[in-house]
């Protein structure tokens, strides 16, 4: 349950979230100035065919709220997550997993921790979306490093800790594991299923997963961006089920046996100073972090 299976992965195409997703993290380093959030040189590569089509959407109407919402999103939640990384990876965390990777390109990067080898990176998405991004890799000419793993999973499989384990993932070890926007795609029992077995790896593990506040909870520009966005991915067949309190997702995480519990709003998710723009890129109450850690047993 931690991947969603929509119409578009069944003809073989990846997720529109997926696909969008990209497109705004690319489209970040083309519309917006300085300073950078989040610098993700291979999204535009991994969009593939599409490329041209969905940068064309944010370089005509950088500034409509949709648009500028979802920049401000991917790049706070994609930097905020990278940045733990580097702090667990400093630590000695060397397992990496990422549900519902999508067009990830942390891997590929070039001089990222996976192609040092010091981070072996666990990639789980419905096998149409890493099917379409093998592909987009392989025309870009960038190599997969060994370092990763492609983890297929979709609704019909089964437990997350039955398919890390079979992709060698070591289950004695702490792991990073992401878990950017799939949250609102799924039931609270999907969400509390993902959390237990995430609560179930080795103390010291975190999970870093973002989630939507309910319109009561979202400012102005929050709840433009979110009634929009809703009502069209529910016209894609990938509605939102699931918009949850901050108090609402913690006590998830907590029965799910995750000690230490944060929540982070998109304003706090980078440095301040990221803040200090020219552009249309604005903090909203719309979506926010949890950042959980497995504590230790005994």
């Amino acid at each position: 349950k931690m991947v969603v299976a929509s119409a578009a992965m069944e003809n073989g195409q990846p997720s529109f979230t997926a696909l969008t997703a990209a497109a705004a993290r690319a489209a970040h380093l083309v519309v917006d100035g300085e300073p950078v959030i989040f610098a993700d040189t291979l999204a535009l590569a991994l969009l593939g065919e599409r490329a041209e089509e969905l940068l064309s959407y944010h370089t005509s109407h950088g500034t409509h709220p949709v648009l500028a919402g979802a920049r401000a999103q991917v790049t706070c939640r994609s930097r905020y997550t990278e940045d733990a990384l580097a702090r667990a990876a400093g630590s000695g965390v060397t397992q990496y997993v990422i549900l519902g990777a999508g067009l990830d390109s942390f891997a590929y990067r070039s001089g990222g921790l996976a192609g040092r080898r010091r981070v072996r990176v666990f990639e789980v998405d419905h096998p149409a979306t890493q099917d379409w991004k093998r592909r987009a890799l392989a025309h870009a000419r960038v190599t997969v490093p060994d370092g990763v793993t492609f983890v297929p999973a979709d609704l019909a499989t089964g437990a997350l800790p039955g398919l890390l384990a079979a992709a060698g993932f070591d289950s004695s070890a702490p792991a990073l594991v992401s878990w950017l926007g799939v949250t609102m795609y799924l039931t609270e029992d999907a969400i509390a299923a993902t959390l237990a077995a995430v609560g179930a790896l080795a103390p010291g593990s975190e999970v870093i997963a973002d989630y939507m506040l309910p319109a009561e909870l979202r400012d102005d520009a929050g709840d433009t961006y979110g009634s929009l966005v809703a009502q069209a991915s529910a016209e894609r067949g990938e509605p939102w089920l699931s918009c949850l309190a901050p108090d609402e997702m913690a006590d998830l995480a907590r029965a799910a046996g995750l000690g230490t519990v944060r929540t982070v709003p998109q304003r706090d998710a980078i440095p301040a100073a990221l803040w200090q723009r020219s552009d249309a890129l604005r903090p909203a109450d719309l979506a926010m972090l949890l950042h959980g850690t497995v504590p230790p047993r005994g």
